[in-house]
């Protein structure tokens, strides 16, 4: 079995460079200019909410990466992918996959379905009320965040900036090929930034939380793709059938929807 410290960044509300065989260490100056306008950034932060917030159906793809640091002080990183639809205020669907788990899941605004598609098994459990309710539901009750959840919740703004005692607009990046706004924030418990794409839809394209607290400073990240909103989005049907005669089970029972291997054993906090 190989031990981690704790490093599971999924859900946490934000309430390197190696090569063949080297590393590189990097010194990053950054102008007094770019860390004086907080302005700026909590304008393009805001901008990004409520963009967000307006819309009424939505859906994208998403890469991840959740970073782990075993007892020796390897950081390993481990990638998912997946994709989301939104039907605002109180529908999602949502897949996930990597190399150890495979997931769907099913909300219609009153019943919560999770389908183990690897092992064909499902649960369901009555969680009526909005998509935030949800949301809070899946990572405060059963453990089951989900990916970048604060960037789709009605207030994102509120979700990211509680607790923030230091913010950086750092100029520009290109993500996907989208142009986007570079901003980085600080928290006690997490450095987090987020890349917003510029122009009249600020969309968030890369959203990054770094843990202050484990001891190798793991990350988890999450690159959002093929961003669609309004008529842009498919019609989807949010309620389950079982097509594959899957075996009904209760929830505690069903494997918890972690990028981990079996193998691998949780530490503790450092």
């Amino acid at each position: 079995m190989m031990e981690i410290n704790r490093s599971y960044l999924i859900g946490f509300p934000v309430r390197r460079l190696a090569g063949a065989g080297f590393a590189l260490i990097i010194g990053v100056g950054i102008a007094p200019a770019a860390l004086a306008d907080e302005a700026y950034a909590k304008t393009r932060l805001k901008g990004m909410s409520d963009y967000m917030s307006a819309q009424k159906n939505l859906s994208f793809k998403y890469d991840t990466i959740l970073e782990v640091v075993t007892k020796d002080q390897q950081r390993l990183a481990l990638a998912g992918s997946g994709a989301v639809v939104i039907n605002r205020p109180d529908k999602i669907r949502s897949t996930r996959s990597s190399g150890f788990v495979d997931v769907e899941m099913l909300f219609n605004g009153k019943t919560l379905t999770l389908l183990g598609k690897n092992k064909n098994i499902y649960a369901q459990t009555e969680v009526p009320g909005t998509l935030d309710h949800l949301l809070d539901v899946l990572r405060d009750k059963y453990n089951r965040p989900l990916p970048g959840a604060d960037l789709f919740m009605s207030n994102p703004q509120d979700q990211l900036m509680s607790g923030v005692y230091d913010i950086k607009d750092l100029g520009s990046g290109v993500i996907g090929g989208a142009e986007c706004d570079h901003l980085a924030f600080r928290k006690k418990e997490v450095d987090w930034q987020i890349w917003i794409a510029q122009g009249d839809k600020p969309y968030p394209c890369r959203y990054v939380i770094t843990s202050k607290l484990i001891a190798g400073a793991p990350q988890y990240s999450i690159q959002l793709s093929d961003w669609k909103s309004g008529d842009a989005v498919a019609p989807e049907d949010f309620a389950f059938t079982n097509s594959t005669n899957a075996k009904k089970i209760e929830l505690k029972d069903l494997p918890n929807a972690e990028d981990l291997p079996s193998n691998f054993i949780r530490g503790q906090t450092q």
